[in-house]
């Protein structure tokens, strides 16, 4: 069995980092700090091409670990088996495109599909190449969180996107046994970066798919009972009245927003997933993957700009940690994690349209990178089994859906082993730069770090074509 070492090193534990209600502050709340530096920018917008801004939301479905793409989304059937594989193409829905025979579901559902085959970048490594995907940009060369890119939410954090009383951007991260801590806590680009703490997303590191699932940010710490809560926030009111100090009056209204999300029984039921029916919590999985998927979409609908749900290890022993399968590659990709990721985005995509959302929703289906070519092939410390592919960041597929992007489509494509691109090769930047237009955001944005300096958020071009 091969581990890869980054993710078994072991690195420092830290739970939330945002919204732990009854830590701090005169009301005992953080959340405040959080809203007011929402308020600092505002929404942008200008004239731009079609697709712009058709998406309201979105739901970025990462699959750490780096998925093999030729055993998914781009088989090569024609290629020596050694290349090729186990798996067989089957056709989709859409006539001349195939993907691979373990998504079943998913081929029924390629024509809401835009399948980006020549996705490409440098770094070989798992926790940097997160950086390319959730941010667009190269990871830095310090490895201190605090110096990296924002996030996407994190941006759309910063231009105040979302509906209150839900933060904009969260973060499904459900922390299982086996986990490899390093790998989950120290992964590049999931926070705000340079932007600061304040555009960090709430992070939910329960497991959605547990009888116990409980978010408990959203409710008064205990030591701080109602009528207490209802003093102070009378004699907040009766120092603001006294204040004409414009930051003063600004943090009330952030104060205020705060106390509106602790008593929002609308907001406290968008994590109550005993809410859905039984029936279709069973057609997402009844598996922590699928559980969070649904809390995803619970999120947007209600007013959440952007949802990231990172892939949980599923804490079997003895196997290859989310997908990265340096060994047993078909059998786990057959068995416990292609299934899983069928139905679960499937579902996604039928509850979005069934309720009139996937038009406004973009999708993301990616990883960090794919995997070697050849099956056995060492391209990193961790290297590969006779029965594993190893990193490679050469080449690899992203998926998007909804939001304007037009289904049916595959754009670029890779040579004949699936190793680099063969023609319009997509920079992660320029998938974040399509992800931008799509929700509004303007191309080349400048938003300014904590010192002020004005930082062009993310260079890359959209995907004009995609939509």
């Amino acid at each position: 069995m091969h581990l890869c070492p980054a993710f078994t090193a072991n690195g420092p534990l830290s739970r939330r980092s945002l919204l732990s209600a009854g830590t701090a502050g005169f009301l005992g709340l953080s959340l405040p700090e959080f809203l007011a530096s929402q308020a600092m920018a505002s929404e942008l917008a200008d004239g731009q091409s079609a697709g712009f801004g058709r998406a309201k939301s979105c739901i970025l479905l990462f699959m750490w670990g780096g998925p093999a793409h030729q055993d998914r989304w781009d088989l090569k059937p024609n290629a020596p088996r050694e290349i090729r594989g186990e798996f067989q193409p089957i056709s989709t829905n859409v006539p001349g495109i195939q993907i691979g025979e373990h998504f079943p579901h998913l081929a029924q559902r390629t024509d809401q599909l835009a399948i980006i085959r020549s996705m490409t970048h440098n770094n070989v490594d798992h926790t940097p190449s997160t950086h390319f995907l959730l941010t667009g940009q190269p990871p830095p060369p310090t490895g201190d969180l605090k110096h990296d890119w924002p996030s996407m939410g994190s941006v759309l954090s910063k231009l105040q996107r979302g509906r209150p009383p839900l933060p904009p951007f969260v973060s499904m991260r459900p922390k299982l046994p086996g986990d490899v801590p390093r790998f989950v806590e120290q992964s590049h680009g999931q926070f705000a970066g340079w932007l600061g703490p304040a555009f960090d997303p709430l992070t939910i590191d329960e497991n959605p798919g547990s009888s116990e699932y409980h978010v408990g940010d959203f409710d008064p710490p205990a030591e701080v009972v109602r009528q207490r809560v209802e003093t102070r926030k009378s004699l907040l009111h009766s120092l603001e009245s006294r204040d004409t100090d414009d930051r003063m009056q600004q943090m009330a209204r952030h104060y205020e927003r705060a106390f509106a999300l602790m008593n929002s029984a609308s907001a406290r039921g968008a994590f109550d997933l005993s809410q859905e029916p039984a029936q279709l919590r069973e057609r997402y999985g009844l598996n922590p993957h699928g559980q969070s998927v649904l809390q995803a979409r619970r999120l947007i609908e209600r007013g959440v700009s952007l949802v990231t749900v990172f892939w949980p290890n599923d804490g079997i022993k003895n196997v290859s940690v989310y997908w990265d399968t340096h060994s047993r590659n078909f059998i786990d990709l057959k068995q416990r994690l292609m299934p899983v990721a069928d139905q679960a985005f499937s579902t996604l995509l039928d509850d979005l349209k069934e309720r009139g959302l996937l038009d406004e929703t973009l999708v993301i289906w990616t990883g960090e990178f794919g995997r070697t070519p050849r099956i056995g092939q060492v391209n990193s410390d961790a290297g590969a089994g006779a029965d594993g592919r190893d990193h490679w960041p050469g080449c690899f597929t992203s998926v998007l859906a909804g939001g304007g992007i037009r289904g049916g489509q595959v754009y670029g494509s890779s040579d004949r082993y699936a190793a680099y691109p063969a023609s319009n090769a997509v920079r992660p930047m320029d998938l974040v730069s399509t992800v931008y237009h799509s929700l509004g955001v303007p191309q080349h944005l400048e938003l300014h770090d904590q010192q002020g300096r004005p930082l062009v958020v993310c260079p890359g071009d959209p995907l004009l074509s995609l939509f």
